[in-house]
């Protein structure tokens, strides 16, 4: 078969998607991917955002005879026709599935003269995954290693990207009015792009975009639980979103969170209290963070450590990430320094003062302990 086509939404693309697209291939020529528009369904994502998605997800394995197209005010199977191409394939999960995609089928033929379908059965992993089961889980405390593993890596970095743009915009009411000042949206757009960048980098593991969402996600919910305002709420994120802007693991600067701060007053984002969320970025410094005098410091503190309350997996990759940070110490230096400051977190969960937030405190000490005394304990075997 020289052409075949794939068709959804695709809002987004999933390792389900991939694994038809596969399949697709292992029987023609070329793959089209089609970027179908259905009026009953409103997407997450525009057309064009989607295809950027699904474009670089494919790049990324190497699939040079996979392209994507986009349709508009047409039927799927009818433009497949146009483009030549005679079949269509589909996944097919569920008997339900299989009922309306037969459906479907009949109609593509019948009625409007368009492709045939085939279908095929993903594995047995993947019979669950859809696109609206993965938007599902957006939203809480740590959806966005939930909807990781439904991703391919450059959909999700995608997904995680766009979230971050729209709490970044929010954050600074940049779109929301008329007259929103030109110079502060040029200089946000500026330091967004920065920051991801910072924070994107490859030599990141763990001060990554992934400890970005997660920092940024901990600050609504401690929002929500404990009715904060929204200037507490808007000051935390500040500091937050700029709070690992440095981050050298060899040593070369004397103070991250010193140099991050000032990286902060040097954006001059905010002219009103610069200095407020300067305070709280320094207050993420193990050393000297607790002498910081700011009603927000505890509430800082407990979002930063919040990854070590997390679930046993997670907390795990999180050990993982920052061992290939620190690569370049030998075993037998990382072990030294790692037992150091675990032995010192331990100390304070053990006293109830790892989380000196409250909120924070009843969410996470427990596990906290439970972590922290299994890696310790691996360190030490």
């Amino acid at each position: 078969m020289k052409k075949i086509a794939f068709s959804g939404t695709l809002d987004p693309i999933t390792n389900g998607h991939m694994w038809v697209i596969q399949e697709a291939r292992a029987i023609a020529d070329e793959v089209v991917i089609l970027i179908s528009e259905n009026s009953l369904k409103t997407p997450q994502f525009s057309p064009e955002k989607r295809k950027i998605m699904i474009e670089q997800s494919v790049a990324a394995q190497g699939w040079s005879d996979v392209s994507v197209m986009m349709i508009k005010g047409d039927y799927t199977a009818r433009a497949a026709k146009k483009q030549g191409i005679d079949y269509l394939i589909r996944g097919i999960r569920t008997t339900a599935d299989f009922d309306y995609e037969n459906l479907i089928q009949q109609a593509n033929v019948d009625v409007v003269q368009g492709a045939k379908t085939l279908f095929v059965m993903p594995p047995r992993d993947l019979g669950s995954v859809s696109s609206s089961f993965v938007r599902s889980l957006q939203g809480p405390v740590g959806w966005h290693w939930n909807v990781k593993q439904f991703l391919p890596g450059p959909a999700y970095l995608f997904w995680i990207r766009d979230w971050l743009r729209k709490d970044w915009d929010a954050l600074w009411q940049l779109g929301q009015a008329d007259d929103a000042d030109p110079e502060l949206a040029a200089k946000a757009d500026h330091w967004f792009n920065h920051l991801v960048g910072a924070y994107g980098s490859a030599a990141r593991h763990y001060h990554n975009l992934d400890h970005l969402v997660h920092g940024l996600t901990e600050i609504s919910a401690w929002a929500a639980n404990t009715n904060a305002p929204q200037a507490a709420v808007d000051a935390l994120k500040k500091a937050f979103w700029f709070h690992d802007a440095v981050y050298d693991v060899g040593g070369k600067s004397t103070s991250n969170e010193e140099d991050s701060a000032q990286l902060w007053l040097a954006a001059q984002l905010d002219l009103h209290d610069a200095e407020g969320p300067a305070m709280l970025i320094r207050a993420t410094d193990r050393v000297r963070g607790d002498a910081i005098s700011h009603p927000l410091r505890q509430a800082m503190q407990s979002v930063d450590l919040a990854i070590l309350g997390q679930g046993e997996h997670i907390y795990d990759n999180y050990a993982r990430a920052i061992r290939t940070e620190y690569a370049a110490l030998d075993e037998q230096r990382y072990r030294q320094g790692r037992m150091q400051l675990l032995a010192g977190f331990l100390q304070k969960a053990q006293a109830g003062q790892l989380y000196a937030d409250p909120y924070f405190a009843d969410l996470y000490t427990q596990t906290a302990l439970e972590n922290l005394s299994r890696e310790i304990a691996g360190l030490n075997s």
